[in-house]
């Protein structure tokens, strides 16, 4: 009985210890289990291993200004027929780059600078003429250099884009900002439809189209507010696409570019006739 009783005590104190009572086994800070959304993850041996979540690079701050969604104005519109000469082709396309004054300073370098004049730029091969207007109706600042045409905005100004047509023809208009479609508010492509603007009128494009009462204000603001980029399109901030087409059957009279031909028209061009060709 005696031996029963000692072979009882050895087996209790190898399991819970001298005093009898079970100790709780602590595992060390570096075997501890790893702790979900934390970043630590398993080892592929099995060994329990913390790594660090490595933060994003942070976006590239983009200076200058871009075209901001600005408030609801009042713009109404309606639908009419027109038919393309050419479909997919426009007989002429104007690009303005805009930015504020020290961004147009390193675009165009040494040369004139940006004044206050009366803004008209005209159209190739037509009387057409577009401007870019604050929201008293003056015209930007702008300058002309290397065949560009430049325009000085500040930020939180509101803008409108004036295209004159004083032609006898009708013509359609497809205007981007920033690239994207005045009217739909995606990618600019010469296959989406325009406004159209009669003979002799004048259109004012004061925003992005949201219904046909309405439209979003043209606001310069900074390139990371700006509608295309927060449409994930920003690569295009900084310019204004117009792009024009006229009508199937239309007969343009005298322009300036015919004008011109006529005038530089050389009376002896050769020295000897030719034959047909």
């Amino acid at each position: 009985m005696t031996q029963m009783r000692l072979l009882l005590c050895l087996l209790t104190l190898l399991v819970a210890g001298c005093g009898g009572e079970a100790t709780q086994r602590t595992a060390p800070p570096s075997e501890s289990a790893p702790t979900l959304g934390s970043g630590a993850a398993r080892g592929a041996a099995g060994a329990d291993r913390t790594y660090q979540r490595e933060a994003a690079p942070a976006k590239a701050h983009r200076p200058g200004l871009g075209t901001v969604w600005g408030e609801d104005r009042n713009s109404r519109v309606s639908q009419g027929n027109f038919r393309r000469q050419t479909p997919g082709r426009p007989f002429a396309v104007l690009s303005l780059y805009y930015n504020d004054r020290a961004g147009i300073d390193a675009m165009i370098g040494q040369g004139p600078r940006p004044d206050d004049s009366a803004n008209a730029f005209p159209v190739n091969v037509s009387r057409l003429a577009v401007r870019l207007l604050d929201e008293r109706g003056r015209p930007l600042p702008s300058a002309y250099r290397a065949g560009r045409t430049y325009v000085i905005g500040e930020r939180g100004q509101r803008y409108v884009i004036q295209i004159r047509n004083p032609t006898a023809n009708r013509v359609e208009v497809v205007a981007t900002v920033d690239g994207l479609d005045v009217l739909d508010g995606r990618p600019g492509s010469y296959a989406k439809r325009g406004y159209l603007l009669d003979p002799g009128a004048t259109l004012l494009i004061d925003g992005f189209r949201r219904s046909a009462d309405t439209v979003a204000a043209f606001r310069f603001g900074a390139v990371a507010n700006s509608y295309a980029e927060l449409q994930g399109e920003g690569r295009n901030v900084g310019v204004i696409g117009v792009a024009f087409f006229d009508e199937a059957g239309a007969r343009w009279p005298w322009t300036a570019q015919e004008v011109q031909r006529r005038q530089s028209a050389d009376p002896f061009p050769g020295q000897y006739a030719q034959p047909p060709r």
